[in-house]
């Protein structure tokens, strides 16, 4: 087996009591001693610090960026305003996602950020723009954290006060003790926060400094996917995959009118024919919400079926398990487009058919700054 990659902060996590897991390569921090459940709800209440260096960030400058872009994701990149970012996808020939990135417009160039387990991959797949006269440029020796709850901008402003004039999905640049930080307003767990990108050698000296700060608590792996869960974000590899097209990964909405069919620039990325024509006629099946009833929880893989005896297999589990803040099991699953919510279906686990409740996503409301 390969050695596992450790980020900047893996001596802090240490330090920290941090139990460390292998994730995508890394050495990673699953839980601290205030353990998953007590994490998951002190970023619910105040602000969690998580160390997220292990996702790749890459750098595009060129000429016309972003249209080059747009040849590998359906989404509005020209539209996309300077300081400001975007959700994306990666689709292959097929429709299916490559994966999912985050897109930023910082003037003279795009900065984007991708998923770990698909980094090399994605890095790969971007070079294919280099015909195009796009230069692709992997950070090695920047880390990665997100600062993230209802406390979040109260923190980070003692530090970096222009922080706080920031909005949803907002990007800038900051100057904390001569390391420029480059900053974006998003947040994946469905509370306000921020993604700092730090050079590695003050990365640990930033750290400590929000640690610091009494409304801040280290928050690993385990109430980092808990969070995403009850936010209703998916989680690529698990929630959608390369054989899975944005409609079914419930992610039709990050397809904007301008490049659907019709639009001022339609299609033009890999299996745009296929997307496009999924979601103009609407998916056979798509991303749905699940409300176990009783207290245990169903994970990914349970299958699902239409009826508590016989009937026929409609699905499957692609996330789930206990939502701390909704006070029960939550899931994710792929199902038929045609069952309501508020309709039973049936998880069997065990030998035995246990009824789920079709649920609206996401299950916590989320509170960004618009």
């Amino acid at each position: 087996m390969a050695e596992l990659r450790r980020t900047t902060l893996h001596d802090l996590h240490l330090a920290l009591g941090a139990r460390m897991v292998p994730f995508a390569g890394w050495d990673m921090p699953v839980q601290y001693p205030m353990g998953v459940m007590g994490e998951h709800l002190h970023t619910r209440a105040k602000a969690g610090l998580f160390d997220v260096s292990h996702m790749g960030q890459v750098i595009l400058r060129g000429p016309d960026v972003a249209a080059a872009l747009e040849t590998l994701v359906p989404a509005d990149i020209a539209g996309l305003g300077q300081g400001r970012q975007r959700y994306g996808l990666f689709t292959n020939a097929a429709g299916g996602i490559l994966d999912d990135l985050m897109i930023a417009n910082k003037g003279d160039h795009l900065f984007l950020v991708v998923n770990a387990a698909c980094a090399e991959q994605d890095i790969a797949h971007l070079r294919l723009l280099e015909g195009k006269g796009i230069s692709v440029e992997p950070i090695a020796a920047r880390a990665l954290l997100a600062l993230q709850g209802p406390e979040a901008e109260a923190v980070l402003s003692r530090l970096v006060p222009g922080a706080a004039a920031m909005k949803f999905m907002d990007v800038a640049e900051f100057d904390w003790q001569g390391a420029t930080l480059w900053v974006s307003r998003s947040g994946y767990t469905g509370e306000d926060g921020f993604e700092i990108s730090i050079p590695d050698d003050v990365a640990e000296a930033f750290a400590r400094a929000l640690l610091d700060q009494p409304e801040v608590a280290p928050i690993g792996l385990g109430a980092r996917d808990s969070l995403r869960l009850e936010a209703g974000m998916p989680l690529y590899g698990h929630d959608m995959d390369a054989a899975t097209t944005p409609a079914v990964a419930g992610l039709g909405w990050s397809v904007p009118k301008v490049r659907r069919s019709g639009g001022a620039r339609e299609g033009g990325f890999p299996g745009a024919d296929t997307v496009l024509d999924e979601l103009a006629r609407g998916p056979e099946m798509t991303r749905r919400g699940l409300r176990p009833e009783g207290r245990a929880p169903i994970r990914e893989g349970v299958e699902i079926f239409d009826k508590p005896e016989g009937g026929h297999r409609i699905g499957q589990v692609c996330s789930g398990g206990f939502g701390p803040s909704v006070g029960g099991p939550v899931a994710m699953a792929i199902l038929p487009v045609g069952l309501a919510d508020g309709a039973s279906v049936f998880a069997e686990l065990r030998g035995k058919r246990l009824p789920v409740i079709l649920t609206p996503i996401p299950f916590h409301k989320p509170s960004y700054k618009r």
